[in-house]
């Protein structure tokens, strides 16, 4: 979990090295973390015919990491990896949403005390007064947090779709066969955003292909295969401390790499966050008992 998570830091980086637009680079992701990860399968002997039904769960989890990737890649480029970062991460209060609305669960004093703590950091990173802030850096706000949503859509879709396939197998259906097909999904639908936009798919240089790949390899297959792996054997908690990875990932590397200049006051907005959301996603909720029919 803690490897998967530091890798994932790295991504909003790597997409900045790309040098190309978001969409192109959000597509690239996904079609060679696809091909990747069925190359594997294929190799190893793993690959599992599935029924129709599943290719179409797979739509869901793909139409939500496709728009996770739309509006992220945007949002780095318009307030930096570091930030993006964060606010994506702010998926564990929507995730948090659904369970109330969609499992019957009841948030707890330590979820808002989460929100609370969360916003305190935001406004202590954001510096300025809202309506000071230049308007481009306002809307890369609005989609680093539009990136929380669709991140935890992702998650929820994603799950029941493996549930589905070990239920249509009969037996534990392999990870990287729902994420490959996933990856596949959503690379057509970056695809179709894409040509609507008009851009260009050339990948504009070799050192721009590296990048790519290496987001592929390592950013997208490696660290989603270690996390989904892990997952089962961690406690609520411990999942959550080790996520908080993420986000400390991209912002460091923004100050090291990008020479992002910091305040005091930033630093202490970061933390704030990650305590925010850390104290958020805690085992802080009930199940309410089931209603008889």
């Amino acid at each position: 979990m803690l490897a998967g998570a530091a890798l994932i830091g790295t991504n909003a980086m790597m997409v900045r090295a790309a040098q190309t637009p978001p969409t192109v680079s959000a597509f690239w992701r996904m079609l060679f973390a696809g091909l990747m990860l069925v190359l594997l399968l294929r190799a190893t002997g793993r690959w599992r015919k599935f029924p129709a039904r599943i290719w179409l769960w797979t739509l869901l989890p793909a139409a939500a990491f496709a728009g996770d990737l739309w509006l992220w890649h945007r949002s780095i480029l318009l307030i930096g990896p570091g930030l993006a970062t964060l606010l994506g991460n702010a998926q564990v209060f929507f995730m948090a949403l659904a369970g109330v609305l969609l499992y019957r669960e009841r948030l707890g004093p330590r979820f808002v005390g989460g929100i609370v703590l969360a916003f305190v950091g935001l406004w202590l990173l954001l510096g300025e007064g809202w309506g000071a802030l230049p308007l481009q850096y306002r809307w890369g706000v609005w989609l680093g947090l539009g990136t929380g949503v669709c991140y935890a859509i992702y998650n929820i879709t994603l799950r029941r779709a493996q549930q589905q396939a070990r239920e249509a197998t009969q037996g534990p259906a392999p990870v990287e066969q729902v994420l490959a097909l996933a990856s596949l999904a959503s690379a057509v639908l970056l695809g179709l955003m894409g040509w609507i936009e008009g851009a260009s798919f050339a990948i504009p240089s070799w050192q721009s292909l590296g990048v790519l790949l290496t987001l592929a390899l390592v950013g997208h297959c490696l660290s989603w295969v270690l996390i989904s792996r892990a997952m089962p054997h961690l406690s609520v908690a411990l999942i959550g401390l080790l996520l908080l990875l993420q986000p400390i990932v991209a912002f460091l590397l923004e100050v090291w790499l990008l020479d992002r200049a910091t305040t005091p006051r930033e630093w202490a907005g970061l933390l704030v966050s990650l305590a925010g959301i850390f104290l958020a996603g805690l085992k802080g909720r009930e199940r309410l008992p089931e209603q008889p029919a």
